[in-house]
């Protein structure tokens, strides 16, 4: 994905298969057990949920457990054909607690040797998820070699994946693992098992059908790529005069989010409507599901729109578009201005690239997802 020039937005309808990227070893390796490793972040274990799809359909058989941080566990809610959920306790791993964290990992790592693995993928690719992977006494450990291994990660694994370019998308680079051990990921994003207890919540919630869903809040360490909750409620009124869709405005468990969703509301004069709470990211898979469309930035719940197959619309400033694209396999248009600083890690107080995003053309973009053939049911 290439920037647009300046001061002229990214736009794009994406709908391509992953492209193929790394070399394929002869045969699977055989394995009746396997462990998947995605440690965290919330929106990184959501995007491995795709890569996961197609180790199941690679080995149908086999069991297959995911390794992840207790704090990111949720992000698994609703997958289908994972076996079991390991849990690192990372709040209660920590040197301060001295003791008893060596005996908590201790008891992991006696866990993991047990369960006799025969293959360990390893999808995050840093020191701490490769030393695991090498305790549990696995026979085959597969990772990214150097460029995508960090901190000499690639030293524990016997199954280095060499990728190429450099630069390249989080989906694509965890389609290479699986594709290097002979399988491929899915075109469209896999089924979804949907917790029923949400959907039943939801239903008592009566929120509007086929609502445009919009999430104007992120994480407190990435508040740059914020856009400007005045904004988000004028695209809601214009969407409400032009073609008579609700809109939903989601919030969730950070702090101020809530109070930011009851701001853009505030501001839309009745277009848009307070989301029901979603205490776990079932609540909020089954919420997405439901949705006309989904509007907002770079975040979790972005990608989880996309697992529940609804149309996106995404608002990028200081986000790298080829690192983070959306899924390819649900229609999207990215919005984003080259504004000669962008993209970078540390965003800045100003957010000159978030406010070069201007409200037509998130409503024109909004209106050209929702009327795209390639929309996913």
């Amino acid at each position: 994905m290439l920037s647009a020039p300046p001061n002229l937005a990214m736009s794009t309808l994406s709908s391509t298969p992953l492209a193929s990227l790394a070399t394929r070893l002869s045969e699977p390796p055989p394995a009746a057990r396997i462990l998947v490793v995605r440690l965290g972040a919330v929106g990184d274990v959501v995007r491995t949920r795709i890569a996961f799809a197609g180790l199941r359909e690679l080995y149908p058989r086999a069991t297959l457990e995911w390794l992840v941080e207790d704090r990111a566990a949720d992000a698994l809610d609703g997958i289908v054909g994972l076996d079991a959920i390991l849990r690192v306790p990372r709040r209660r791993l920590s040197p301060l607690r001295g003791a008893r964290s060596l005996r908590l990992l201790g008891d992991l790592v006696r866990d993991l040797r047990a369960r006799r693995y025969d293959l360990a993928v390893d999808f995050h690719g840093i020191l701490k998820s490769a030393l695991l992977i090498r305790a549990s006494a696995t026979p085959n450990r597969v990772g990214y070699d150097r460029v995508f291994a960090r901190e000499g990660s690639h030293h524990f694994y016997n199954h280095r994946v060499r990728i190429c370019p450099a630069h390249l998308g989080r989906f694509e680079r965890n389609a290479a693992l699986v594709r290097y051990l002979g399988g491929d990921v899915p075109e469209r994003p896999p089924p979804l098992r949907l917790a029923p207890e949400a959907e039943q919540d939801l239903e008592r919630a009566s929120i509007p059908a086929e609502s445009v869903v919009m999430h104007a809040g992120t994480s407190e360490a990435t508040r740059y790529k914020r856009w400007p909750a005045q904004r988000f409620a004028r695209v809601a009124r214009r969407l409400r005069e032009e073609h008579g869709w609700p809109t939903l405005v989601t919030w969730g468990p950070v702090p101020g989010e809530r109070e930011r969703a009851e701001e853009v509301v505030s501001a839309a004069d009745g277009a848009a409507t307070l989301g029901p709470p979603t205490p776990s990211v079932a609540h909020l898979l089954a919420l997405l599901s439901r949705a006309r469309v989904f509007v907002g930035c770079d975040s979790g719940p972005m990608h989880l729109a996309a697992l529940a197959r609804r149309p996106l619309v995404v608002l990028y400033g200081a986000t790298d578009p080829v690192e983070n694209a959306p899924f390819s396999g649900v229609p999207s248009r990215v919005l984003r201005h080259d504004v000669g600083c962008n993209p970078c890690r540390e965003g800045c107080p100003v957010r000159v690239c978030m406010d070069a995003i201007g409200v037509e053309e998130v409503v024109a973009a909004v209106a050209e997802v929702v009327a795209a053939p390639q929309t996913v049911q």
